[in-house]
């Protein structure tokens, strides 16, 4: 039988471990061998702190007594992590960007860097997670308590009741040593992730070998084991559909706002890609971590006596069968679960009170403040170190004042419902551009306000806070204020009724006051930097020119992030300038640039408060800082909304006036086609009239007659041809006709329209490409030989060069001939509406066709299924247009709407 002495002695040797693991993290990462340190699967397994003693060990008395509703502490955080991976990912953006510390820091930036939301968050997250500090010490407590249950006396003597304080204290100590050893610009602490991963794959290891002895050692196997939970009392359970949906969504909030969450998730995350691991991996080992929770909590409640702490089950039932080693296995998953952590806690919270409350109030009482050399890193470290022990401190305090003997999880849902009070604020900083810092001051300041009243006085112990009288009828005899029947809501479950009434009315002020309230300058710019931090990769310009030099600034500088880092930066920055030396002009650029690397050591508020005492000179004031940037700010927002508007609107002008010149041009052509349509119809028709009463009157030899004759069938055919290329135009516009399609050679094609068009070969040299010989259609020949007819004709008729020439040629690339002769080419105001039905090439009144010829053809080829248009080439360089032949025919059928 193992024996108390030596469970001690495995625990100190397994911390020894996790030291020399973070010991040998560290010296990699200092050395720069660190590929493998910020690696996908270290960042999810250090995501595993969300596990800690509670799901260790509370879980399965959460089953005990509840039923299944301890799956909802699980499914919250699945949900978020594969539901809501954009949003984890507009935060770890934003938390580079920023360099963002801590979930305090990212408020207190995203509102303007305001020092006063910087302390209310701060204040809210180590009120909100002393419960779950608390919580930690309390599984620590129990379980050395359940080994020394055996050896009670010898267990007293040595002090066994100040358990948890000693575990406290050698938590500080250690959390102390790997988390506050230097100040890293990026605040990553290597050694304490990489001993979270390990106590990751211990605490899981451990809880999956426990359930696999219940199931397979004790149980039977999977059939025999489903069979007595679901003759259990546990399967008898009515679970409330209430409290499921709301635990659920308090498990939700809670992966984004517990401290050591935002720490690991966001201020840890070395690479932004890791989440896409982190999105599947984290939901199976949740599930993994959940798989033995009822059949661990069937089988206790079987074996082992009533009353028994079911709390403790993980460890009881492997003791009661003489499994020690199994047990110590145990033990030392539990240990880890709660090291784990309480390490990273107490990590993000030192971080949140040293950069929001404690440095701030230091620069404040210190007349040279920053400008001192040498005391701003040490007070940083210091005041890390010793918020780590009042955190702890804290813990402690609670769990006396607690009695150590709650439930484990209802201690954690009093920690869930305090830290997502800075749920409202968070979502509504990332998404609503309009949030002020004053709705988010007044909605954390309600919430906590109601979640303090209703939920964590009341957990310290029965009228320990609040008197018992005060439960029972309120303060002052006013029963609509009872800690947990504010406004006459009795008979709600206690969680979900601090939950409600703080969230309604956090959400509610926060939404009211920020639409009454107008954001200054600052919060207007990081509002834009935060909502749109996708579009937007640089932090918004708010400093003006400063007064300081860059000497004071690097001194400064290399007592927060050290000699070499600092040194690196100005040096990096010079060079950029074209400086020689160490030391750059101290520009607005330069100044952002060194606010953004101090704030990952101090946090945002802290750091743009020490650079306006270095460059302006005066005291640390939020509204002096403000101050100093509104003017550039206001000019710069303004300045780029008339940008965007006059932009706009020229735009818009352009497109008017291009619209105008267009129907301009189409009036022009279409008087004109009115005109010319007169003309063609009233001159032949004339002569006909003319020519025919000459014939009706008689006394003509038939030599003349036959001349009469033959200038009225001229004429004749003339309006036909006129009446013909009207009717056809209509019949391809409405699309209707059928196409004839059949396979004919392209350059046979090429060859009858030569032969319509140039029948003598007189009047227009051709050059033909031999290629076109070579290509087969699938297409209507005779459509398309009007196509190619109609080019030539225009070609012979409207090409004004000495020797006109016209040369033909074969596209492959595209598919498409072309026709490009040595003329004047058209004007490229023409160029535009030569395809249009009232469009003629040339002045509108001069002699030719009736403008119908291109419309024509833009119709047959749109029927046909290719394209003609005009290759613009500039006046003088010759008319070029190409026809786009389909590479299959278009689809046959009457009726078949055009393109074009």
């Amino acid at each position: 039988m193992l024996g108390f002495n030596a469970l001690v002695s495995i625990a100190l040797l397994y911390g020894a471990f996790l030291f020399g693991v973070a010991f040998a993290a560290e010296r990699r990462a200092a050395g720069g061998r660190d590929g493998w340190l910020r690696s996908p699967w270290i960042y999810t397994l250090s995501l595993s702190i969300y596990c800690t003693a509670w799901t260790f060990y509370g879980a399965v008395g959460y089953a005990a007594r509840s039923g299944l509703e301890y799956l909802t502490i699980y499914l919250g955080p699945s949900l978020v992590m594969i539901g809501w991976w954009w949003l984890l990912r507009k935060l770890v953006r934003i938390g580079r960007a920023q360099r963002i510390t801590s979930i305090a820091d990212l408020v207190s930036s995203r509102f303007g860097k305001s020092d006063l939301l910087g302390v209310i968050v701060t204040l809210l997250a180590v009120v909100g997670v002393t419960p779950y500090i608390a919580l930690q010490l309390q599984s620590i407590a129990q379980s050395l308590d359940v080994f020394a249950g055996r050896d009670a006396a010898d267990w007293a003597a040595r002090g066994g009741g100040s358990a948890a304080l000693w575990s406290a204290v050698g938590l500080a100590l250690f959390t102390i040593l790997f988390g506050t050893r230097n100040l890293d610009s990026n605040e990553r602490h290597h050694g304490i992730v990489m001993a979270v991963a390990v106590e990751a794959v211990v605490k899981l290891g451990a809880l999956l070998a426990v359930g696999v002895y219940v199931v397979w050692g004790l149980g039977g196997g999977p059939a025999e084991m489903l069979a007595r939970i679901d003759a259990s009392a546990i399967s008898g359970w009515e679970q409330s559909g209430g409290r499921w949906i709301g635990f659920t969504l308090l498990s939700a909030g809670a992966l984004l706002c517990l401290p050591r969450m935002f720490q690991v998730l966001v201020v840890e995350n070395a690479d932004e890609d890791h989440l896409a691991t982190a999105s599947w991996a984290f939901p199976l080992y949740l599930g993994l971590m959940s798989l033995f929770v009822v059949p661990i909590a069937v089988t206790g409640l079987e074996l082992l006596p009533e009353g028994a702490n079911p709390d403790m089950f993980v460890l009881t039932v492997p003791l009661s069968q003489g499994r020690d080693g199994l047990a110590v296995l145990a033990f030392l998953g539990g240990f880890s679960s709660a090291a784990s952590m309480v390490m990273v806690a107490t990590i993000a919270l030192a971080t949140m009170m040293s950069n929001h409350i404690i440095v701030p109030l230091w620069l404040r009482a210190r007349s040279g403040g920053a400008m001192m050399a040498g005391d701003v890193r040490a007070v940083v470290l210091t005041a890390r170190r010793l918020s780590i022990l009042g955190v702890l401190g804290l813990g402690y305090v609670y769990f006396r004042l607690s009695g150590g003997g709650a439930a484990l999880a209802s201690i954690g849902l009093v920690a869930f419902v305090g830290v997502v009070q800075v749920l409202p604020a968070l979502i509504g900083g990332l998404f609503w551009r309009g949030a002020t810092r004053s709705g988010a001051a007044a909605g954390l300041l309600a919430g906590f306000a109601v979640w303090l009243w209703a939920m964590f006085l009341p957990s310290v112990g029965d009228g320990t806070a609040i008197p018992a009288g005060v439960m029972a009828a309120g303060p002052f005899g006013l029963e609509w204020l009872r800690p947990q029947a504010l406004f006459w809501t009795g008979g709600l479950d206690p969680v979900l009724h601090a939950a409600l009434w703080s969230l309604a009315l956090n959400a509610a002020l926060f939404v009211l006051v920020s639409l009454a309230s107008f954001p200054g300058p600052v919060e207007r710019l990081q509002g834009a930097q935060f909502v749109g931090v996708f579009e937007l990769s640089e932090g918004p310009g708010s400093w003006a020119r400063g007064a300081a030099d860059a000497e004071p600034l690097l001194v400064m500088a290399q007592r927060i992030i050290g000699a070499a880092e600092a040194q690196a930066i100005f040096a990096r920055h010079a060079a950029r300038q074209g400086k020689q030396g160490r030391l750059p002009d101290v520009t607005p650029d330069f100044i952002r640039v060194l606010e953004r690397e101090l704030a990952g050591s101090v946090g945002a508020a802290t750091a743009h408060a020490m650079i306006g005492q270095m460059t302006e000179g005066v005291s640390v004031s939020v509204e002096d800082l403000i101050a100093v940037a509104d003017e550039t700010a206001q000019i710069m927002e303004y300045s780029n909304r008339l940008e965007q508007k006059s932009a706009e609107l020229e735009r818009t002008a352009g497109a008017l006036r291009e619209a105008n010149a267009q129907l301009t041009a189409l009036s022009v052509q279409k008087d004109g086609f009115l005109s010319q349509i007169s003309h063609e119809l009233r001159t032949p028709m004339t002569s006909i009239r003319a020519f025919a009463e000459i014939l009706r009157e008689g006394g003509l030899d038939p030599a003349e007659q036959d001349r009469f004759a033959a200038i009225i069938g001229d004429e004749a055919s003339r309006l036909t041809r006129l009446l013909d290329d009207l009717l056809d135009l209509s019949v391809l516009e409405a699309g209707q006709g059928l196409l004839d399609l059949r396979e004919i050679g392209l350059g046979e094609v090429v060859d009858r329209a030569l032969d319509a068009a140039l029948p003598l070969r007189e009047g227009l040299r051709v050059e033909r490409d031999p290629a076109l010989d070579r290509v087969t259609l699938d297409t209507d020949p005779d459509r398309l030989a009007q196509v190619f007819i109609n080019l030539i004709a225009n070609a012979r008729k409207y090409c004004e060069a000495p020797q006109p020439e016209l040369r033909i040629l074969w596209r492959p690339d595209c598919h498409a001939v072309d026709f490009i002769d040595n003329g004047a080419g058209i004007p490229p105001e023409q160029g535009r509406v030569i395809f249009e039905k009232f469009s003629r090439l040339g002045e509108a009144g001069k002699a030719g066709g009736a403008g119908l010829g291109l419309a024509i053809c833009r119709e047959i080829m749109a029927r046909l299924g290719g394209a003609i248009r005009y290759l613009p080439g500039g006046q003088g360089s010759g008319s070029a247009f190409r026809v786009e032949l389909p590479v299959k025919a278009a689809p046959l059928g009457v009726g078949q709407p055009l393109a074009g």
